[in-house]
């Protein structure tokens, strides 16, 4: 039976960004949604650090990330790998879109891709009703079948109240055969506003997921292979009409990363 305690002495920090040095850390983050789909100018994050805090901003004068396939929705993301295939290829990772082809050339690169191990983030949701926040995995696709998706929150802000939040949780094929769609939307009795810890214990047999160290959800099956963080904040206008007030913000003060001790 999996452990309904979260236990992190078991593991060992390997990855941490508490966003002190006032600087995003390109080390570790890539400051762009899928570029390779887009732009990296169409698909830059905006963003402010200060007060040992990332802010990821949704403001007025965004443009649409990648208007032709996506519509009108804006986002401002960070990520932890790239892989792509050459510009009018339709090798990439996260292929969203039936007509998306490559349009920029990227380099590939893995900066944080763990196989295993325990993610959380500490951070505050946005109330929002067109604003959505999260912090997701996907595979590298270096191979286009290792490409599920583990995603430890998704809290779109029409969910938030001051007494609750439906979180969103659990494991997404994309295109992996050997994954199956699990994926549930849990009530969870916090103010998403304020800052929570949002963590995910991936097993080779399992993944189980925690808000605040406390056992919500478990999925009886694992990705097998390396994932890449996604950490992000989305705009889905309503009917194609912006409103609420700007800059709409994802504020999170950390990220951290652990492997099972030896």
């Amino acid at each position: 039976m999996p452990s309904r305690e979260l236990r992190r002495s078991q593991y060992e920090l390997e990855f941490e960004d508490g966003f002190e040095s006032g600087e995003l850390d390109t080390r570790r983050w890539l400051p762009y949604y899928l570029p390779h789909w887009s732009s990296r100018e169409r698909s830059a994050a905006r963003y402010v650090i200060e007060d040992g805090c990332l802010q990821l901003l949704i403001e007025a004068d965004q443009e649409p990330w990648c208007p032709e396939l996506d519509g009108e929705v804006r986002v401002s993301s960070l990520q932890t790998g790239l892989f792509c295939g050459a510009v009018g290829s339709m090798v990439g990772q996260h292929r969203f879109h039936p007509d998306a082809r490559v349009r920029e050339a990227q380099e590939n690169v893995r900066l944080y891709t763990p196989r295993h191990g325990l993610i959380e983030v500490r951070g505050r949701a946005v109330a929002d009703p067109d604003a959505m926040v999260a912090l997701w995995l996907i595979g590298y696709e270096d191979d286009a079948t290792r490409s599920g998706e583990l995603c430890i929150c998704e809290v779109f802000g029409r969910d938030v109240t001051p007494t609750e939040v439906g979180v969103g949780m659990g494991i997404r094929p994309f295109g992996d055969p050997n994954l199956m769609e699990d994926f549930t939307r849990v009530s969870v009795p916090i103010d998403a506003r304020e800052f929570h810890v949002y963590s995910a214990e991936w097993t080779p047999e399992r993944v189980s997921f925690f808000v605040d160290d406390e056992h919500v959800k478990t999925v009886a099956q694992s990705p097998s292979y390396p994932l890449q963080l996604m950490l992000g904040i989305y705009e889905f206008p309503a009917d194609g009409e912006r409103a609420g007030a700007y800059p709409k913000r994802f504020t999170v003060d950390f990220v951290r990363g652990y492997v099972p001790r030896a």
